[in-house]
């Protein structure tokens, strides 16, 4: 089991190397100077130089991808000079020094996701520290209602299977896999945020932290969350709902439920004590990787709502062409993406061995 999961850390290790050195290299060809992105109207040439030089985009795009890497490790060379890029200071880096060595210094440190081009230099980790709770809330909620709806609809569908209900089930579904989230977003937002708002009292726009008309207290708006989180939740929502139906209506016909029907057991106990347990196996693979996914995916989601997420960052990032808030969010997203694969594949390994030898 231990060898297990070091190969399946060693995998992700991998992943995360290459995503890193995609994410590095689409936004180094892009066309433009992020030594003028940073100035704006203000620069000039002695200007442009100095940040070049701070920022080492004055390096061969060999050496600016090996600065890259050694910010995001968490055990980083640096050099002792104070002109070099990698010179360790404290306004950086929050460190432990290992131990040095000629002029250079390892450190143990937090991955340094470099400063917003956008935002006065602040750190990429304060912004992403900041929006990323409210995209993990709408996540969380999203996946909530998903599973908790697809697994009752999907259980109603088995047992009335091919009847009109099982059919309105099965094209409902369909269609919330077919529908783009951010059609959804606009749909949802017009009808129960402005046609039907005196019903429904739920605002078209609006996030999880709201401040009162005098700018002065910060509260919570739960009602806010609830139109994100349907629209992000339609789609995993659909897939619960066939993968439970159709997982159920084969857990039914195996030896041991005809069994517990011979011995007249309700259909209830036999759903409850001996189906539902065995028929959730898929649906749980495709809830974490739809739970992984729906942080990439709030995006478009939590722009269209206003959400105050990480999403809704990258989408102005992006229209400002901030790169180290874009690069260091896809990153974020990235990494979580594989750490809860990791952590799916290890308990998978727990429950199953056929899965360890395979």
């Amino acid at each position: 089991m231990f060898s297990y999961i070091l190969n399946k850390i060693g995998y992700g290790i991998v992943t995360l190397l290459g995503v890193t050195t995609v994410i590095f290299i689409l936004f180094n060809v892009l066309p433009g100077d992020p030594a003028r992105m940073m100035l704006d109207q203000r620069e000039d040439t002695e200007q442009l130089q100095n940040i070049r030089k701070k920022y080492g985009f004055d390096q061969p795009i060999s050496t600016q991808y090996l600065y890259y890497l050694n910010d995001l490790s968490p055990v980083s060379i640096h050099s002792k000079n104070i002109e070099n890029y990698t010179y360790l200071s404290a306004n950086k880096y929050s460190f432990v020094k290992l131990f040095s060595f000629s002029k250079k210094t390892v450190v143990l440190k937090y991955p340094y996701l470099r400063k917003s081009f956008q935002k006065n230099d602040k750190n990429v980790s304060e912004v992403i520290a900041e929006t990323m709770p409210n995209t993990a809330v709408l996540a969380v909620s999203a996946i909530t209602i998903a599973i908790i709806v697809g697994i009752f609809f999907g259980i109603l569908s088995a047992l009335f299977k091919d009847s009109f209900f099982d059919r309105i089930i099965s094209i409902i579904s369909t269609l919330g896999m077919s529908v783009p989230s951010f059609f959804s977003a606009i749909l949802f937002a017009w009808l129960f945020g402005f046609v039907w708002h005196k019903y429904t009292n739920l605002n078209m726009t609006g996030s999880l932290f709201e401040v009162d008309d005098f700018g002065e207290k910060i509260y919570i708006q739960w009602k806010n969350l609830l139109l994100p989180a349907v629209v992000l939740g339609i789609r995993p929502l659909a897939v619960v709902i066939q993968l439970m139906r159709n997982s159920l209506l084969e857990v039914l016909t195996q030896d041991y439920i005809r069994t517990a029907k011979a011995k007249g057991l309700s259909t209830y106990k036999i759903i409850k004590k001996h189906a539902l347990k065995n028929a959730l196996n898929p649906v749980v693979t495709a809830v974490s990787g739809w739970f992984a996914s729906m942080l990439a995916g709030a995006v478009f989601v939590e722009y269209i709502f206003n959400w105050n997420g990480l999403g809704r960052e990258i989408v102005n990032a992006l229209n400002t062409l901030d790169l180290p808030i874009i690069m260091g969010s896809v990153l974020t997203i990235a990494t979580l993406f594989i750490l809860i694969n990791i952590f799916v594949d290890i308990i998978y390994g727990m429950l199953d061995p056929k899965i360890r030898l395979k």
